[in-house]
């Protein structure tokens, strides 16, 4: 990423297959909180975060997509001019670390071929399941 001016902004996707914990993990990034609870994502979810980086100010927004077929039709709008793609996978899922190539290769055609993408294990902490 090029150097950080004040109120940059960044738009970072976040991708990856249904009941990963995406929305988790953006959640207690935005809120510090995590919530047990399951809820579906519809389509895409957008949340905001200011955050300050080596004394600069910087504006995330942070989409959240469903990781369901039938939504994907409204993804590559969304995706196309992001800053970062997060994929996102279940460690306790092999398949769905086995799609992260899916989400990667989405991510390198919708974003372009220098596209920053980031790969995220996620519930790390159910190791009884893994």
């Amino acid at each position: 990423m090029a150097s950080v001016s004040a109120l940059d902004k960044y738009k970072l996707v976040f991708l990856g297959e249904q009941c990963i914990g995406k929305t988790s993990i953006i959640s207690r990034f935005v809120h510090g909180i995590f919530d047990d609870t399951y809820r579906v994502t519809i389509g895409i979810d957008l949340l905001s975060k200011i955050i300050n980086v080596e004394d600069q100010t910087v504006s995330l927004k942070l989409w959240d997509t469903a990781g369901y077929e039938r939504f994907s039709i409204s993804m590559p709008g969304c995706i196309r001019d992001s800053s970062v793609a997060v994929i996102v996978y279940d460690v306790t899922s092999r398949q769905s670390f086995l799609s992260t190539t899916k989400w990667i290769e989405y991510a390198r055609t919708e974003i372009g071929s220098d596209a920053i993408i980031f790969l995220v294990g996620n519930k790390a902490d159910l190791v009884d399941k893994r």
